[in-house]
């Protein structure tokens, strides 16, 4: 029988446990995005607090586009010393740091210059902006600044990269319709619509190598009128195995999505693990390892998932904002479920539970 603290390796790095905590915006980066030492006190406190491994938040490879304040970024060299006091922090107590590469599109409010990049001028439905139609010089731009971030990242001690391609940021948008209406390469087809991440998934292979971990986080869905499909998923994560990537975390949901079937949702116990079942019947189709994310909050309903389908691993968010250190708390006979109750009045300008004073 698997257990959740089952000491493991993915794409040869060693996991203490299956426990993942998965991104978020944390507000704690300076206006452009370096580190500060309010930061890394957040990362260490998640090291201290027991999971195995740890997925920053959104960090965006480039200063062409906006920088939105307290994002964390890695657009140039000169992060990658910062970073490395950074995962030698994480690494202290035996826990692993993957870093969220991120384009961020049209969902950005920043006040900073910049563009907002799109694969089509279509207005946001949710922002109300209109983003700018990307030329094929935009489009190398972030192949590149994608490709140059991964490699910053291994050189920074970053155990492995995530590309962030769901929630509506800009590379999910290359695979929804509504938001995708090219018609060169890029549009069309969902052959066409994932060429690009596909493209820049063999790209940093090539620069960091074979063994390195490099996943993906992808929409199971969009959940909303011409979006990416479920099934169009399946051939999109079938795609990210042939092009060399480690894992798939599946998510789902846009801020363009229908109403509670957005990325975040309100949880009871009847409707947790919300995407679970889409991460199962994706781990029966490709071979490399699933994670599950999306209102996970009771241990042993999670050891149920872990046993009862193919999953791998289980990535929380919202719960570890609340109790950074719910691992040790499972971990030492505390077995009642995260005391998150959903709300989500913990994402402001700093990421920080509403009950923690």
């Amino acid at each position: 029988m698997k257990t959740l603290f089952d000491q493991i390796k993915l794409s040869g790095m060693k996991m203490k446990n299956r426990f993942v905590r998965s991104a978020t915006y944390d507000g704690r980066s300076d206006s452009l995005g370096h580190v500060t030492e309010n930061l890394i006190h957040l990362y260490e406190n998640l090291a201290k607090g027991g999971v195995g491994t740890i997925i920053t938040g959104l960090t965006n490879v480039t200063d062409i586009e906006k920088i939105v304040p307290g994002q964390m970024a890695i657009y140039n060299d000169s992060f990658i010393e910062e970073y490395r006091k950074f995962t030698d922090t994480v690494h202290k107590y035996d826990a692993n740091i993957i870093v969220q590469l991120v384009c961020n599109g049209v969902q950005n409010r920043s006040k900073n210059d910049g563009v907002l990049w799109g694969p089509s001028a279509v207005e946001d439905l949710a922002m109300k902006t209109v983003p700018k139609e990307m030329t094929k010089e935009d489009i190398q731009a972030m192949k590149d600044a994608f490709s140059n971030g991964a490699l910053r990242a291994k050189k920074a001690g970053f155990d492995g990269v995530q590309l962030h391609v769901a929630h509506g940021y800009l590379l999910s948008r290359f695979l929804t319709p509504y938001y995708n209406r090219r018609t060169d390469g890029y549009g069309g087809s969902i052959e066409n619509r994932v060429r690009v991440i596909l493209e820049i998934a063999h790209r940093i292979r090539e620069l960091v190598g074979q063994d390195y971990p490099v996943l993906a986080k992808i929409n199971c869905d969009d959940f909303m009128d011409q979006g990416l499909t479920f099934e169009e998923c399946k051939y999109v994560c079938k795609m990210l195995e042939k092009a060399g990537l480690s894992a798939v975390e599946i998510s789902g949901g846009t801020m363009s999505s229908r109403a509670n079937e957005g990325t975040i949702r309100k949880v009871s116990s009847e409707t947790e693990s919300y995407f679970a079942q889409y991460a199962a019947e994706i781990a029966e189709e490709i071979n490399i390892p699933v994670i599950s994310v999306g209102g996970h909050r009771d241990i042993n309903k999670l050891t149920d998932i872990v046993n009862q389908t193919n999953i791998e691993y289980i990535s929380l968010c919202r719960p570890f904002i609340r109790e950074p250190e719910l691992i040790n708390r499972w971990a030492g006979g505390d077995r009642t479920p995260a005391k998150c109750i959903s709300c989500s009045k913990c994402f402001g300008v700093e990421v920080k539970c509403i009950f923690n004073k």
